[in-house]
């Protein structure tokens, strides 16, 4: 599981393929804290672990943003449908300022009103909102390692991989192979 890309393509890429065959991160309640603890510093996780309906919700969430992320960097344009889950998602619990006492003084801080679930799938569909709405996220690029589908938003202009430890180090030594086998 890689993170560390803007957290609506870690949210896409919790979809992989892998050597033995797909592998879905959203797939089970247990796979999917484990993502959330990874992204702690990102998201507030939910108080209880979702349900399998609830993760079928965040699942159908990851496809809207997926299918808007494939036409922005394809230069297309994202159909009405699509942006109206993300937006209606990210209107499912509102964020607000919250005074509270730090140390015994007034400190300024964010919360967000609803249940877990629509806690969890508006700070997803926010992140979605950022990424699609920056200039950028037309340059999001799908992963060159053979059978990958990572995708990741390139920091450098010659960034090919999603990890250079993963898939650029598998490519490096398939190369290297290929040039000294005889």
């Amino acid at each position: 599981m890689l993170t560390g890309e803007h957290l609506a393509i870690d949210l896409v890429n919790t979809r992989s393929s892998t050597p033995d065959g797909e592998h879905d991160v959203l797939a089970s309640a247990q796979e999917f804290e484990g993502w959330l603890a990874a992204e702690s510093d990102r998201l507030v996780p939910p108080k209880a672990p979702l349900t399998m309906p609830e993760l079928a919700a965040v699942r159908e969430l990851r496809r809207h943003i997926e299918t808007a992320i494939d036409d922005v960097r394809h230069g297309r344009n994202v159909s009405a449908g699509v942006l109206e889950a993300i937006n209606d998602a990210a209107q499912r619990a509102p964020s607000f300022v919250q005074l509270t006492l730090k140390d015994g003084k007034p400190t300024a801080g964010t919360a967000r009103a609803g249940n877990e679930l629509d806690k969890i799938v508006a700070q997803l569909a926010e992140a979605a909102v950022s990424l699609l709405a920056d200039p950028k996220a037309g340059t999001i690029r799908t992963c060159e390692g053979p059978g990958c589908r990572m995708i990741f938003l390139p920091a450098h202009p010659r960034r090919r991989w999603c990890s250079p430890e993963l898939c650029g180090n598998r490519v490096r030594v398939a190369r290297y192979y290929q040039r000294h086998k005889g």
